[in-house]
This record gives C-alpha cells, sequence and structure tokens, in this order.
C-alpha cells in the first residue's frame, strides 16, 4: 500500500508540472538578411547562403508565446520586426555593379509555427537537481509579413518608397506570406528562465522584396514618363558607367527599343522568388500556472462547484 501512495504522488507531481510550466513569453533579438537580385561577390546568382552579403546584415527584434502540448510538441506564435537591404556596388560582378541598384526594406512578421524536440536533457550534468535542461527543436509553420522596399540615387540621399514608383509596372502587393523553417534550442534555468538561439529562413511567393525582378520596361510607361522620379529610379547604370569609365560599355543596363546585339534587356532574375532570413538569442519567462490536481481538488475556492464522485452513507 505505501508503494501505491508513492507511485500516486509521483504521478500527481508529474501532471502538475506539465501543467504549471506549458507556457513562456520572451522576446528575439537579432539580425538579418536575404536573398534576391542584390548580393554575391564575382559570380551570377548562387542559391542558399553563398549569395548573402553578410555586411549588410541587419537587426531583427520581436516577441513570442510558446505552449507546450507534449514532450514532443509546442507551438510558438509571434510578431517580428526586421530589415534587409542590399546594393549593387558591394558586388564585384560587374554586371551586378553597372546595374547600380540598392535598396533596404522594414518588414514586420506575424508568424505561427509547431517546434519538433529533436533532443531533450532535463538534466544537465546528471546531478539530479534538475535546475537546468535542455532541448533542441526543428520548426517549419506559416508567417504573414509587411514590407515596403525604399531605394536612394545612386546610394545617396533620402530613401524612397519604391512601390509607388511602380518601377517595372509590376503593381505588387506589401502583403505577402512565407513559410519559415529552421531550428534552435534553449536552456531553461530553474524552470523559469529560457535563454536559446533560434535560425529561421523564410521561402516567400515574392520576387519584390528588393523591388527588381524582371526587365527594363519602356520609361515612356512609368509614372511621370522617362523625365520622372521613378525613371531616374529605375535605370541607375549610367551614373556606374561614369563613376568607373573602366566598367565596358557592354554592362550597362538599360531600355533599348531595338537590342540588336540580341542581350535580354535583364533587370532582374523572376526565376527565384526572394527570400530572407533570421538568427536570434531569445529569452523567455516560463509562466507557473495552477497544476490539474489544484484546479479539480480546491476549484471551489474561485466558486466553481467541486464535481466529484457521490457517496453513499452506509448503515
Amino acid at each position: 500500500m505505501r508503494k501505491f501512495y508513492l507511485l500516486l504522488v509521483a504521478v500527481l507531481l508529474t501532471a502538475s508540472a506539465k501543467a504549471q510550466y506549458a507556457w513562456d513569453i520572451g522576446f528575439h533579438l537579432g539580425g538579418a538578411n536575404y536573398l534576391g537580385e542584390m548580393g554575391g561577390k564575382e559570380k551570377p546568382r548562387r542559391d542558399f547562403i553563398w549569395d548573402l552579403k553578410l555586411s549588410q546584415t541587419r537587426w531583427a527584434i520581436g516577441g513570442f508565446a510558446r505552449r507546450k502540448l507534449n514532450r514532443s510538441i509546442s507551438i510558438n506564435a509571434g510578431l517580428m520586426y526586421l530589415r534587409i537591404q542590399g546594393a549593387d556596388d558591394l558586388s564585384i560582378y560587374r554586371p551586378r555593379r553597372g546595374r547600380n541598384l540598392n535598396f533596404r526594406n522594414d518588414m514586420f512578421e506575424l508568424y505561427v509555427r509547431p517546434e519538433f524536440t529533436i533532443y531533450a536533457d532535463n538534466d544537465i550534468g546528471g546531478r539530479g537537481r534538475y535546475k537546468t535542461d535542455f532541448r533542441l527543436f526543428a520548426y517549419v509553420g506559416a508567417a504573414i509579413f509587411y514590407h515596403n522596399p525604399k531605394g536612394q540615387l545612386d546610394g545617396q540621399g533620402d530613401w524612397v518608397a519604391l512601390r509607388p514608383l511602380d518601377t517595372e509596372l509590376a503593381g505588387y502587393s506589401q502583403i505577402g506570406f512565407a513559410i519559415p523553417a529552421g531550428m534552435g534550442f534553449h536552456f531553461t534555468y530553474k524552470r523559469r528562465h529560457r535563454i536559446g538561439w533560434d535560425f529561421g529562413w523564410r521561402t516567400t511567393f515574392t520576387d519584390y522584396l528588393d523591388d527588381a525582378s524582371t526587365v527594363y520596361v519602356n520609361p515612356e510607361l512609368l509614372p511621370g514618363g522617362s523625365t520622372g522620379l521613378a525613371a531616374q529610379f529605375y535605370d541607375q547604370s549610367e551614373s556606374a558607367i561614369a563613376a568607373d569609365p573602366s566598367l565596358p560599355s557592354q554592362y550597362q543596363y538599360g531600355y533599348w527599343p531595338d537590342r540588336s546585339d540580341g542581350r535580354d534587356n535583364i533587370r532582374g532574375d523572376p526565376t527565384h522568388n526572394d527570400s530572407y532570413l533570421t538568427m536570434t538569442l531569445t529569452y523567455s519567462y516560463v509562466l507557473k500556472g495552477q497544476s490539474n490536481f489544484y484546479r479539480q481538488r480546491y476549484s471551489w475556492v474561485r466558486g466553481k462547484k467541486r464535481i466529484g464522485r457521490k457517496s453513499r452513507a452506509k448503515f
């Protein structure tokens, strides 16, 4: 009988711990970068991280709430505020330098993602005190983002919103959908404080995070015509050629109604959508709520009628 009571107490304590420490709330703090039309070194576009410009990494901050469903799965929902940017003049690939475009984009992202535990250790060091635990996880989810690309003329002056200029007559939306996928880990100290690391890659369904995707359009069709502000931003190749006389003229971009040399009127690469990534440190505080045992045993304290098994007096 004594062993039975000890087992019952252990089960109740386990159930209580699961309910008490299911929620945590916290924040992200780190950096963001992107993969798109602008970046790279001496070669044309390359996939994944090989085309990133680390010098263009900018900030990423945000908050989140996470709910532990069971030992293997948690649900994380949060809001991120981040900036991505790029510039052709940072590349040594001559066609990109001749194009001479630049951008920056401040983005808001709302995400939800299930996190799947890969490895967990509930007692770091195996000392039997269970003060610090560790969890390694991977995730894939869904996100909605708002973005607003801006550019400068020759990398100088005020930042101007590019979407209203409609530089490729694309009329793209400022609202987009992304699939965040990545991995992370966290240490939990004294059941309340979680410090971790998070890396996430966002696959998007737009090629206009940097306002460049297809070809140079006829400048006469742009807002304001060939002498308007849109025309100044859509083609900045002439200033690049003027600043670098060694740049061969065949690398100059622009709109030509009659291209006798047969070259395509390339401004971007529409065969690949833009993507962005974040790498952040995280901190969260674990909320301690009422256990299942408490709610069932003492619900009458909160004015709720206790429901239990009826018993009859024996005579």
